[in-house]
């Protein structure tokens, strides 16, 4: 009779168990038909809802990089005109060396042609005004 005793405490021990376990399987099936049917529901909102903070983010990710982009523009711009710079100062000497006349010296050589020329022109204009003066006392 004991062993009859223990086996009916097994038996219903494991039915109790067999019971729990179908029952947390029921609940788990539940919960997951509940979230199914939530995300369903909620699906459009929610995907609405990611669309709206992926535009956020890409916004400000836009903008930050367009402010790398104007900094690495910036010392771009800086070093091609650094080196067109180097570049100009290279030929001049060069120009320089063979003895070719600078636009400055071109500039400066007009400006005193001009001015001679003026020169040119009012002596001419004097030297009218004064010849037949000399030749009639002649």
């Amino acid at each position: 009779m004991p062993k009859k005793l223990t086996e009916l405490a097994t038996e219903t021990n494991e039915m109790q168990l067999a019971a729990k376990v179908r029952e947390s399987a029921s609940q788990i099936w539940l919960a997951g038909l509940g979230a199914f049917s939530k995300a369903q529901k909620e699906g459009v909102k929610m995907f609405e809802a990611l669309v709206a903070e992926g535009e956020k983010v890409q916004e400000r990710t836009k903008s930050v990089a367009d402010e790398r982009l104007a900094e690495v523009k910036a010392k771009a711009t800086g070093t091609w005109d650094k080196l067109e710079q180097v570049f100009e100062e290279r030929v001049a000497r060069a120009l320089h060396s063979l003895s070719v006349p600078s636009r400055k010296d071109v500039d400066v050589l007009s400006k005193r042609v001009a001015e001679l020329t003026e020169i040119a022109k009012k002596l001419s204009h004097e030297e009218e005004t004064h010849a037949p003066r000399a030749r009639a006392h002649k």
